[in-house]
């Protein structure tokens, strides 16, 4: 099993990955969740996806097996920067507004989480493991591209799995019903794995 992080200046060093993490993408999002998303040639892409953007990856022998997309905060592409402040701001309808206690924040040491799945056809003896390195690989490209907090809106049983991985994380919004799940935008903080 390896844990990758891709940049549009490195995806070129790592063939079919960044391909492969879009068409897990496609179906964890749009075949399993039925979320209406924009595709094409089998993958799964929004507007958050740019340069200014890592792919963090898990995968074994070409499979990807789980992802993670960071976008740095302060990030701008046309009316959109990340996801969470672009629901607050209004700009995404299937996001409610309400999502956090306080302001989005705007700042390059603050980079956001998003588009966080693991493949389905993962198995559950080794599910755990996949989700430690995601989250291990996550914290690691963040604190290497200066962030001392990521912020993302992820499952509400959050609590469970951010113990188990060592992750400092805290509420920094209401839980949500979308789509059927309780969702929650919490905060990790890496100001104290800063080296």
């Amino acid at each position: 099993m390896q844990t990758t992080t891709l940049s549009f200046e490195n995806m070129h060093n790592h063939g079919e990955l960044f391909a492969n993490v879009l068409r897990a993408r496609r179906k964890s999002f749009i075949e399993r969740n039925n979320w209406d998303l924009p595709e094409a040639m089998g993958m799964e892409y929004d507007q958050y996806d740019t340069p200014a953007s890592r792919w963090v990856t898990v995968h074994q022998l070409g499979k990807v097996m789980a992802g993670i997309r960071l976008t740095p905060t302060n990030a701008r592409c046309g009316i959109y920067s990340y996801m969470i402040r672009d629901a607050q701001r209004g700009l995404l309808d299937e996001i409610p507004s309400d999502l956090l206690y306080d302001d989005a924040p705007v700042a390059s040491h603050i980079w956001e989480s998003s588009r966080i799945f693991v493949d389905n056809d993962t198995p559950a003896k080794i599910r755990r493991m996949v989700h430690a390195h995601l989250v291990v690989e996550m914290t690691k490209a963040a604190r290497d591209l200066g962030a001392t907090q990521v912020l993302g809106m992820i499952p509400a049983n959050w609590p469970r799995w951010t113990r188990r991985c060592g992750v400092e994380a805290n509420a920094a919004g209401p839980v949500l019903h979308i789509d059927g799940v309780d969702n929650q935008v919490i905060s990790i903080d890496l100001s104290d794995k800063m080296h």
